[in-house]
């Protein structure tokens, strides 16, 4: 049986570097080798491990929530190349063979303008390769229990990749990409962040415990209000800290105080439930902020983003994380951090930061 020696990660395009230099660094920390290679602007990056470390068990070993910059995984071999138009389907199912049994397709393709005009023809392809899989005993039948998870990644109508990824180790997404619709009462789109990392951050069956009706929530540089129509939506009462105007519906709910501060001076009165920001700043000045509320113990709660500079980002987005950890674990603080560059972003990192009572 040939060995599954190559992962490919799907990330946003042009942020393939990051995602190469975390791969890099989590697979040495965990005792796997190997060396990245991509392309600028693809979308996503091969990580070819060296003999005879096996793929597979580095998606089952490596937390994929671990991943900042990777927005989906899977083990596979080497890509197929050059295939013929008159027949794909037998070439794939000789390396589907390779792997393990799976009960499901997922077609994938790069996040790129190219990439996206290829989904159509990635459904057809699947739906002409799924039955003849199954006619030969090597798809399980639909809505089976399986460990993994088939990708099928399209480069275009001649190169692909096909490989497996744990149900339970990777995005539940296509792509690692959760699509929402962008409500038309919602006064930016950047209301689309904060849902996003709420999906991704909250597990789903804990939202009506963690966003509960009646909770408080604070909104750092909350003009004109996208981030905290999210949780007036919920039903939670919001102080909105911004020197800009909110958007006069927001404010009609009686949900909303807004008061005109600097969001990196103001203190609340007296804890609340959540708290967010979005505020365009050096990410080293938002991560001091953080630190001084978690350590004052003004939230339970805190989504924020790291603006990420023009150079150096993973490096960047290491050291804030570290200074985070750092912080609170001298003070004695007990706090989850999780960090993951959503869909939604663009040249920043959403965090998740809760402090365990």
């Amino acid at each position: 049986m040939q060995t599954a020696d190559t992962l490919i990660l799907l990330c946003r395009s042009g942020f393939e570097g990051e995602c190469a230099a975390e791969i890099s660094e989590l697979a040495a920390a965990a005792g796997y080798y190997g060396y990245p290679t991509l392309e600028r602007g693809s979308g996503y990056v091969s990580f070819h491990l060296q003999s005879p470390a096996d793929a597979k068990q580095l998606v089952s070993e490596i937390r994929f929530r671990e991943l900042i910059f990777t927005r989906q995984w899977f083990a596979c071999m080497p890509g197929l190349q050059d295939l013929s138009p008159k027949d794909r389907i037998t070439p794939l199912t000789e390396q589907i063979a390779e792997l393990p049994m799976c009960a499901e397709i997922v077609v994938e393709t790069p996040d790129t303008t190219e990439g996206r005009e290829l989904q159509g023809f990635g459904r057809k392809l699947a739906s002409a390769l799924a039955p003849k899989l199954r006619q030969q005993g090597l798809l399980m039948p639909r809505k089976s229990r399986a460990e993994w998870r088939l990708h099928l990644f399209i480069l275009n109508g001649r190169d692909m990749f096909v490989g497996v990824a744990p149900v339970r180790n990777s995005s539940p997404w296509p792509g690692g990409i959760l699509r929402l619709k962008f409500p038309a009462s919602a006064p930016s789109r950047s209301t689309l962040k904060l849902e996003e990392a709420w999906h991704w951050f909250v597990p789903r069956h804990r939202w009506d415990a963690e966003l509960a009706a009646g909770m408080t929530g604070v909104d750092l540089g909350a003009a004109p209000g996208g981030w905290t129509w999210q949780m007036v939506k919920r039903g939670m009462f919001v102080t909105a800290i911004d020197n800009g105007p909110m958007n006069e519906d927001l404010m009609e709910t009686g949900q909303v105080e807004h008061l005109m501060e600097d969001a990196f001076t103001y203190q609340p009165g007296k804890p609340v439930d959540w708290m967010v920001c979005d505020v365009v700043e050096k990410p080293a000045r938002t991560t001091a902020m953080v630190i001084d509320w978690a350590l004052n113990g003004w939230s339970r709660n805190m989504v924020f983003n790291l603006k990420l500079p023009m150079k150096q980002r993973y490096a960047e987005v290491r050291n804030c994380l570290e200074r985070i950890r750092t912080a609170l674990e001298e003070s004695g603080v007990d706090a989850r951090l999780q960090a993951k560059h959503l869909y939604h972003d663009r040249e920043e990192i959403t965090c998740w930061l809760r402090v365990v009572d």
